[in-house]
């Protein structure tokens, strides 16, 4: 029995997942969490198997929870989801540690054939998303996007200042000082020639790579 946690900041998405699951005998979900925070502490108590990882969240996201897990638990797989078909991502995911990256329009039998995959100790990448990834310049040189020249932490936030939190609330959440956010802040706009959030999410919206859902 593969024990999966589930991890979504909407509920319909999240329940969605769960009840296909629980049709599903060699699966039992053991737990659902709403955001990357969450899903540290859960996976910390519950230790499961696979953790179906949304991307886009408030908060550390997808990303930070997923390099989190694996640090503290190295034996867990991670199955990144994300409404987005983007080309960051993906690569960002799996240098994390990420064993899967799957579209939400994926349909059930492919989410049943990752989890199966991923849990034999095997990668598994949605074909919509390879296919991508394998013509995209960026998934050789991470320059199909100018946002992929950021670090993993350049690009939490920017996400954050993208989904409009402020350097206040940007710092509790990352547990750093304001300071260091307004550092960051410098550095991405450098490294993407720009000057303000403005700027930042019109390049968001072009490049299709950062959001939430």
């Amino acid at each position: 029995m593969l024990k999966v946690l589930i991890v979504d900041d909407h509920d319909m998405v999240s329940h969605g997942i769960s009840r296909v699951l629980q049709d599903v005998n060699s699966v039992e979900v053991v737990g659902v969490a709403l955001c990357g925070e969450e899903a540290i502490a859960q996976s910390r108590e519950l230790k499961p198997d696979i953790v179906l990882m949304d991307v886009h969240m408030p908060g550390i996201g997808g990303l930070g929870a997923t390099k989190e897990i694996k640090r503290l638990l190295p034996k867990t797989k991670i199955i990144a989801l994300s409404a987005l078909d983007d080309n960051i991502y993906p690569v960002k995911l799996l240098e994390a540690g990420a064993s899967g990256y799957l579209t939400k329009g994926t349909n059930t039998l492919e989410l049943l054939e990752a989890i199966d995959v991923v849990a034999k100790g095997e990668h598994y990448i949605s074909k919509s998303i390879a296919q991508k990834m394998a013509l995209s310049k960026f998934s050789i040189d991470g320059q199909g996007s100018p946002l992929g020249q950021l670090s993993d932490r350049e690009l939490q936030v920017a996400q954050m200042i993208v989904d409009c939190k402020k350097s206040n609330e940007i710092a509790d959440l990352l547990n750093v000082s304001p300071k260091t956010v307004s550092t960051y802040r410098t550095r991405i706009f450098t490294k993407l020639n720009i000057e303000s959030d403005v700027e930042l999410i019109r390049l968001a919206v072009r490049y299709n790579v950062l959001g939430m859902g």
